[in-house]
């Protein structure tokens, strides 16, 4: 695993596309502030509740500005997730289209880290850890949603791509963001290892970063020193 975390912050700080101010903690009473010098951003939808955590988070994604993005709350079993649409492996990335859905209802043991229970500063973190899964998809071409399926029956590859994902979003400049909901969701479940809902405190090779894993990995970071 340490040198797939290499390869992964060698491919994304050689690339160097982002220079977001790094902010430790966002709070919803300064969103305006926050808000006040963001680009324009066009072709999304998001519902209206959750519309200044999703502003936010795109502020980190500027290559995201003009990619077709519906965000969406509907009851389902994890928490969020994202994924392209049926037709994406056929189309070139500026005509794809993708889907961010917000679970309102999980099962009872999960519902103290539903997006509506989760700090501010939390909700930034998971909506970029989405993100980056668009930015990986939008930057792949159409086999790779096949592969996408494939590796749906392999835990090894799971856990390096939602790990990789993490990386991505701590190399957006989210890192803090991302710290913060890593910590609570691990705090709220009482867990020690966070591998989704259906496998709670397995053992083997991190899947969603550890809260340590996130600080190390921010102390590599030049963008967060």
């Amino acid at each position: 695993m340490r040198s797939f975390n290499c390869l992964i912050f060698i491919l994304l700080y050689s690339i160097n596309i982002h220079a977001q101010t790094i902010i430790k903690q966002f709070s919803s009473d300064s969103v305006t502030n926050y808000l006040k010098n963001a680009a324009e951003v066009t072709n999304k939808l998001m519902p209206t509740e959750y519309a200044s955590v999703i502003k936010l988070a795109l502020m980190y994604y500027p290559e995201l500005a003009h990619t077709h993005i519906k965000i969406r709350v509907k009851k389902q079993p994890s928490p969020l997730t994202a994924r392209p649409s049926v037709w994406a492996m056929f189309q070139q990335p500026a005509k794809r289209k993708y889907l961010i859905t917000i679970s309102n209802k999980v099962a009872p043991q999960f519902s103290a880290i539903l997006l509506s229970n989760l700090s501010f500063n939390a909700q930034v973190g998971v909506i970029g850890h989405e993100l980056s899964h668009v930015v990986d998809y939008n930057n792949q071409k159409g086999r790779y949603f096949i592969k996408l399926l494939a590796m749906q029956l392999n835990s090894k590859a799971i856990n390096k791509f939602e790990y990789a994902t993490d990386m991505r979003c701590i190399a957006h400049g989210l890192g803090y963001q991302l710290l913060a909901w890593s910590t609570e969701v691990r705090l709220k479940l009482n867990l020690v290892q966070w591998k989704g809902i259906k496998e709670l405190n397995k053992p083997g090779n991190e899947r969603y970063m550890n809260p340590e894993s996130i600080k190390r990995a921010m102390v590599e970071s030049k963008m967060h020193n």
